[in-house]
């Protein structure tokens, strides 16, 4: 009688936990993973979304994964992560707590704040001051800078990536503070650059222990280099993105004249948006360099694609002839007149996205789809690179690099109002300066295939040094292509000069205002 109870009792045990479990809902598929820990040493934190590639073949759209008790959802398709993330976007407007990321920024990282007070008024803030209206008042500094990138890159074509870390950099600068462009030199470059690194190592999921096991937060500061590094660069970035503010601040209050930046905008209704000063400063600093690293990585994977794909420079170069012609330089006024070169912009960002696996939603409510379960607290990721190479919207080429792919039998954009790519992100939490981006990489690409053709450099025997196609670098957070070299050679005579006219402008320009300060 005892083991027939006791055998009636794991059976009524095992009836009740499997009507419990179907009524709760059932986890996506995902691989198996050991106890306690899941799927922790599964992950790769180098190269992510090629791991999640090669799961998605084998589970579907929909992963689950379990990192030591985390749950983790990976989304590999635009239907799931559309369906989510903007048909329910109130949801999953939340971020996971990334402790590391947290004590660098001082918890002041707009996208990767959690969905409380603080953020909603940085983003009202970066609304209003980025809207697509108000994107229109900085084409005349990022036609500039690119006058600039190009007069740099026909004369030391050797140096093509500096040149485009300088006016990534300096256009951000000037949208946000209003600052003339700046020299390879300048100090802010390369502090900006390291705060970009810094934020791309801590927005790392699993790169660094403490996430996984929050409780190591509490040890002793001695014991935790992470700790001490965080906050020695908390001080640094905070220092300098407070004085920068400072100064706006301090010339809006005595009645100066400023031009439009970012910084005058948020002065000018800081109190409308009930922030700090130190919130204004962080939020400033974090849109620059934001905006320096994505931009920056996107144009080097354009120069990239150029000399693995000539043809499309022959038909980028059509275009631009038939358009703006040589005489002139292509301005902002030419945008709904080059449907190419919108294309081509839309291409590169679909293609080799600059953060292939997004930022992490997270739901703030349990959440059913597709009879799967998605519980609160779920770190769920948009794996960009698979998203952007979804077989069912790009076609079976998906792979391959094709702008035609965004136009129509008559060469027209398909849809305008489509972006053609999700690397913008989605919902409540996509990218709020995406419409001064996309601006900012369609002059510069224009510009450039208006003055010259890109090929690959050659060796000491006159062979082509192309780099492989499918060799690319990463932190972990940002995509980017491997060290190559090019050829820069002006497409016609006139272009040359056309170029240097326009940059000896913008040079005296910055010598009045330097004179006039």
């Amino acid at each position: 009688m005892h083991w027939e109870n006791l055998a009636l009792a794991l059976l009524l045990f095992l009836v009740f936990y499997y009507f419990r479990r179907t009524k709760i809902g059932r986890y996506p598929p995902g691989p198996r993973g050991i106890p306690v820990l899941g799927n922790l040493f599964q992950l790769d934190n180098v190269k992510p979304w090629h791991t999640f590639v090669k799961w998605q073949e084998s589970y579907g759209p929909i992963i689950y994964l379990n990192i030591a008790g985390q749950p983790m959802v990976i989304l590999n398709s635009k239907k799931v992560a559309e369906d989510l993330f903007d048909r329910r976007g109130s949801n999953y407007i939340d971020r996971h707590r990334l402790i590391v990321l947290e004590k660098t920024t001082g918890d002041s990282g707009m996208g990767f704040m959690r969905s409380a007070g603080r953020w909603r008024q940085m983003r009202r803030a970066s609304e209003h001051a980025l809207g697509t209206k108000i994107s229109s008042n900085y084409h005349r500094t990022q036609t500039s800078e690119s006058i600039l990138l190009v007069h740099g890159i026909i004369n030391q074509p050797h140096t093509w990536s500096s040149q485009i870390e300088r006016a990534s950099s300096s256009a951000a600068l000037s949208m946000v503070y209003d600052l003339p462009p700046l020299n390879f030199d300048d100090p802010t470059v390369g502090l900006m650059k390291d705060f970009a690194d810094c934020i791309g190592r801590a927005a790392v999921p699993g790169k660094y222990l403490v996430d996984i096991l929050p409780f190591l937060e509490h040890f002793p500061g001695w014991m935790l280099k992470w700790k001490r590094d965080a906050e020695k660069n908390y001080q640094i970035f905070t220092s300098k993105f407070e004085d920068m503010f400072s100064r706006i601040k301090d010339e809006t209050v005595t009645g100066n004249e400023q031009r439009p930046s970012f910084c005058v905008n948020l002065i000018e209704n800081q109190k409308q948006h009930g922030m700090s000063d130190r919130d204004c400063a962080w939020l400033a600093g974090v849109l620059h360099g934001a905006g320096h690293e994505t931009t920056a990585t996107t144009m080097a994977w354009f120069i990239f694609s150029m000399i693995q794909f000539p043809q499309v420079q022959v038909r980028a170069h059509e275009e631009l002839d038939r358009v703006v012609g040589r005489s002139r330089l292509p301005s902002f006024a030419d945008i709904r007149h080059l449907p190419y070169i919108q294309a081509l912009v839309k291409e590169v960002l679909r293609w080799r996205p600059a953060v292939p696996t997004g930022v992490p939603h997270v739901p703030i409510q349990d959440d059913y789809y597709e009879g799967y379960l998605i519980r609160k607290g779920t770190i769920c990721i948009p794996c960009l690179w698979s998203i952007n190479r979804d077989p069912e919207v790009y076609g079976s080429d998906a792979d391959e690099f094709h702008p035609e792919r965004h136009l129509d039998d008559n060469g027209h954009l398909k849809d305008e109002r489509n972006e053609g790519h999700v690397t913008f992100g989605f919902g409540q939490r996509i990218c709020v300066g995406r419409h001064f981006a996309y601006n900012g990489l369609f002059i510069q690409i224009a510009m450039i295939l208006w003055a010259m053709r890109l090929e690959p450099a050659k060796d000491n025997n006159g062979n082509p040094m192309k780099p492989d196609i499918d060799d690319e670098r990463s932190d972990g957070t940002f995509l980017r292509p491997p060290p190559f070299q090019i050829n820069a050679i002006t497409r016609f005579e006139e272009a040359e000069g056309v170029i240097q006219q326009a940059r000896d402008e913008i040079m005296e320009e910055i010598l009045v205002r330097t004179d006039q300060s």
